[in-house]
């Protein structure tokens, strides 16, 4: 999906920064884009590697207009009672908490030029939860009411945020 998304954004106009936690692959995505972009390494749960992507994006492009966050996993599927609270954390930690320190990082910026989008990726199981995925769908639901609250607090400030719930 971020794949498509980059390209799509690309074919737009837009400068794309690929940030995946495999660098080599998100510089073969973004060869593949060309149009300029470029890739970062960002692990999506170390507030350091985010801050390190800002320098970079900023760095090169100045700031940042949109924001995709997108990272995901769906952990393993399995009833509530058999999952251990590692499996249940790695999944908040990348699918929420990702989302959460993505938009706390970049959306300073977009405050200060009074323009943005974000875009969070989060899944039709937030909305209607999905059995043996329960880890999956509640970090989703997550990803719905962060969008929600925090579309309210930039409302007047130029920036739109919206989810996207794919099935």
């Amino acid at each position: 999906i971020g794949a498509a998304i980059a390209t799509r954004l690309a074919n737009d106009g837009a400068r794309v920064v690929v940030a995946d936690l495999d660098i080599e692959k998100g510089n073969e995505i973004a060869a593949a884009i060309g149009n300029g972009a470029i890739a970062v390494k960002l692990d999506v749960t170390s507030p350091e590697s985010w801050k390190a992507a800002r320098a970079e994006v900023d760095e090169a492009f100045g700031g940042l207009d949109i924001l995709v966050n997108n990272a995901g996993i769906a952990g393993r599927a399995a009833p509530t009672w058999e999952l251990s609270f590692e499996e249940w954390k790695q999944v908040i930690d990348i699918d929420l908490t990702g989302v959460f320190r993505g938009c706390q990082t970049f959306v300073s910026g977009m405050i200060d030029q009074n323009y943005g989008r974000i875009v969070n990726i989060a899944s039709i199981a937030g909305k209607e939860g999905n059995p043996n995925m329960v880890p999956y769908s509640a970090a989703k639901s997550g990803v719905i009411g962060l969008t929600k609250a925090l579309a309210k607090e930039v409302a007047t400030k130029g920036i739109l945020v919206n989810a996207i719930t794919p099935a």
